[in-house]
């Protein structure tokens, strides 16, 4: 079990998540939606303690993740992977090197920066390649690959850290469709194959939808909405990314086909002031 309790992050008088307590039972696969700014990003970030926590407490099982440090922290970050949306790959090594710098908490130091690892870390590193079907970029400079390919290859390395979460931080804001469904179907795969709870970042719900069992909804810092995917209906909308007085607020780079109904709902609820869709 997963468990944030009141956890706060404030970076000076601003106040980016507030207040947030949520469990999430092992094995769950969870979609976290709301604007920019609604503290997504800087929620999974206290979860990998890339941050820390300002009030609250972050624990997974017996384990009190906000009070990490040193080796033990260390150990949590290997434990608790991380998929960014830059990729945050290194461009001038190869695709299999890469990859392999996922065992990097898990032997010296020493031996990873002499690019000594192991035959067996070596024939991981192809299996999940070939498990994202890119196995055949493994000679090429991460750098050349196409966003599509370079996001596969951080899962690849994610999967090197043999985790027990997942964690992804807006992991296809930056894809074309065809790419951002090949990731969402492999983030699918581990959570399902491997049983390893799955913690996403996204900005559209037809994408909560379709891939995730629970969704968050958070605005101005705080959790907004909690439950099923199809659970989203209009007031949920309403909840997480806003309308104001004067029936604003609702933004097209949030929507998309699978919510232009619920959208009409709250549009016709709103008055006679419209709110301001752009091409709705």
């Amino acid at each position: 079990m997963f468990r944030l309790d009141n956890v706060t992050r404030r970076f000076g008088n601003r106040l980016a998540v507030d207040g947030v307590t949520v469990d999430i039972p092992q094995g769950q696969m969870v979609g976290v939606i709301g604007r920019s700014g609604a503290g997504k990003s800087t929620l999974l970030r206290m979860i990998n303690r890339l941050c820390d926590v300002s009030e609250g407490s972050i624990r997974f099982n017996d384990l009190e993740v906000s009070a990490l440090r040193g080796g033990a922290l260390r150990n949590w970050q290997r434990d608790c992977a991380m998929i960014f949306q830059q990729f945050n790959l290194v461009p001038r090594l190869d695709v299999l090197t890469n990859v392999l710098l996922g065992r990097l908490n898990h032997r010296p130091t020493a031996l990873s920066i002499l690019n000594l690892f192991t035959r067996e870390e070596r024939i991981m590193a192809i299996a999940a390649l070939e498990r994202l079907g890119i196995e055949q970029t493994a000679l090429q400079p991460a750098g050349t690959l196409s966003g599509g390919q370079q996001q596969r290859v951080a899962i690849a390395r994610a999967l090197m850290q043999g985790p027990k979460m997942l964690l992804a931080d807006e992991p296809i804001a930056s894809l074309d469709p065809l790419n951002a469904r090949i990731v969402m179907d492999a983030l699918r795969d581990i959570n399902e194959r491997e049983g390893i709870t799955v913690i996403t970042n996204l900005h559209t719900l037809d994408t909560a939808r379709a891939y995730c069992e629970r969704v968050i909804g958070m605005a101005a810092g705080r959790v907004v909405f909690d439950g099923p995917a199809q659970a989203l209906n209009a007031e949920a909308v309403r909840m997480i990314y806003g309308a104001t007085e004067d029936g604003a607020g609702i933004d097209e780079s949030i929507t998309s086909t699978a919510i232009r109904p619920a959208v009409a709902k709250i549009k016709e609820s709103a008055g006679p002031k419209p709110l301001a869709l752009a091409g709705l």
